[in-house]
């Protein structure tokens, strides 16, 4: 008799190729239900239906379609137990041999704009669940897919063991399935508890050689079912990237994502920007980066909102760098960085997309909060000195402001030029900021702009900002003593705008 295989996926890619090769090249008799059984028809593919194999209907709109002993028997029986096996021939089941389940698109559905209560339970997936769950149990005896990806390892398998998926593969299936049905009722109860209770998991994507030192061990995890960021990167050329390398890549990633009307480039290091640009082309927005901080540059991670070209591609090789993450990077450009093998490059798409919360463990717990994605809206800015700005000032002003929110605090940015000076990060003092930043500046401070993430306690930073050069200053304000870098940035003939909003990166 044929071996059977029961096919019921919400995500139909390569599902066609797949019931093909198990028809043609394998002797497999398919089942499907529901949409699943409609595209298997269409592509001129033999498959039963489920209500058809079973004798009931789909009812209740489709909410019940598998749920039924032919189906689950098929599934748990156990080939080594007589008794199973007499319960199937009593019951006229067959032996289901291969499961390719994947699930109603909750996730995606709840992050939908607008999505109702009502609209997210519809997609809570009640079949497919308790078929990857039951498929999995029963490893031993039959083999269950849950993601497209899994299709052509499950084919090659077969080619290479005589039509039988080994055991090996079936256990690391099955552990897929039990992973992709626990994500996803973890999504559910998220979503139904809201703020009442948080839940977080992912998949092992690899293990990293180590964590932020030597001594301290470190994994990779997706989270969700789809690739999305850093796990729909495609890395192009280059050694494995580290712990470290993800954390810097994201930290390049938020700066770049605030960039999208014009060529920018960022430098990383330690999670700090040492030289951030515009240009007219991507090329000289890199170029403008690295004369900010050269020094700093050495084996740092460049972030690029436009694809590589040739000319910055010749560029990049000048110094050694650990990473380089761009939207695309053309076929010349790919030649003259294989000359730097070492260099990690990738490219993502979509670089303004980050995650929607970000977690902190603590002893005992961890720390929530939503991701600092606001957007600088310069017409709420409070311009509150007697000098106004021009319209380039204001430009200027923005973009110091949209750097100095990924320094981390106390953070102190001068820029010019759209283009980074002088970087004061992560100082316990407002004071040690700014002066790092003006010293890192030097004789370029003169007619420069400064940022601070946080307001003024004191007049004493403005007075030495002017001191340095400095024309126009960007901060939240909410200082008690506001009025007093007022009256200072007055009496010293600088611009100054308040933001109302605090940038603190901790």
């Amino acid at each position: 008799m044929a071996r059977l295989a029961l096919l019921s996926v919400s995500n139909k890619t390569g599902i066609i190729n797949l019931a093909r090769s198990l028809v043609e090249e394998f002797d497999f008799d398919l089942i499907s239900s529901g949409g699943t059984a409609q595209a298997l028809k269409d592509a001129g593919l033999p498959a039963s239906k489920v209500a058809d194999y079973t004798g009931s209907p789909e009812i209740l709109g489709g909410r019940v379609k598998t749920l039924h002993p032919r189906i689950h028997g098929g599934i748990l029986a156990r080939r080594d137990v007589p008794e199973d096996i007499t319960d199937l021939e009593n019951n006229q089941i067959r032996p289901i041999d291969l499961v390719v389940v994947n699930l109603y698109p909750f996730e995606e559905t709840i992050t939908k704009p607008g999505v109702t209560l009502a609209e997210a339970v519809e997609q809570i997936d009640i079949g497919g669940p308790a078929m990857l769950r039951a498929s999995s149990k029963n490893f031993a005896h039959l083999a269950v897919l849950c993601d497209p990806a899994q299709y052509d390892e499950y084919l090659e398998e077969l080619r290479q063991n005589n039509g039988v998926a080994s055991l090996e593969f079936r256990q690391r299936a099955a552990l897929k399935g039990f992973s992709h049905t626990a994500s996803y009722d973890q999504a559910i109860a998220s979503y139904l508890a809201g703020t009442q209770k948080y839940t977080l998991s992912g998949t092992q994507l690899q293990s990293l050689r180590y964590g932020e030192n030597p001594h301290q061990p470190a994994t990779w995890y997706q989270t969700g079912a789809t690739p999305i960021g850093w796990t729909a990167a495609t890395k192009l050329q280059g050694k494995e990237l580290s712990y470290n390398n993800l954390v810097d890549l994201e930290a390049a990633r938020r700066i770049i994502a605030e960039f999208t009307d014009t060529p920018a480039a960022t430098i990383i290091k330690h999670t700090n920007p040492c030289g951030t640009a515009l240009g007219s082309t991507i090329s000289e927005a890199y170029q403008k980066a690295f004369d900010a901080d050269s020094t700093s540059a050495f084996g740092g991670i460049v972030a690029l909102n436009r694809p590589i070209d040739a000319a910055t591609a010749s560029e990049l090789t000048k110094t050694f760098l650990e990473c380089v993450v761009a939207p695309s990077c053309d076929a010349e450009a790919q030649e003259i960085l294989a000359k730097k093998s070492n260099v990690r490059v990738l490219t993502l798409a979509d670089l303004s997309s980050g995650p929607q919360d970000t977690v902190k463990a603590i002893a005992g717990g961890f720390l929530v909060q939503t991701s600092d994605d606001i957007i600088a809206d310069t017409s709420q800015w409070q311009v509150v000195t007697e000098r106004q700005p021009t319209p380039d000032e204001l430009a200027e002003l923005l973009f110091a402001w949209k750097v100095c929110k990924h320094v981390k605090s106390n953070a102190i940015v001068v820029t010019s030029d759209r283009t980074t000076l002088g970087v004061g990060a992560g100082q316990m003092n407002r004071v040690g900021s700014v002066k790092i930043a003006l010293e890192q500046a030097g004789e370029k401070a003169k007619g420069a702009t400064l940022a601070s993430d946080g307001f003024f306690p004191f007049d004493d930073s403005v007075r030495t900002a002017a001191a340095a050069g400095i024309t126009a200053i960007v901060q939240p304000g909410g200082s008690l003593r506001d009025q007093d870098s007022i009256k200072a940035a007055n009496e010293l003939g600088l611009l100054m705008i308040l933001t109302g909003v605090r940038h603190f990166l901790h």
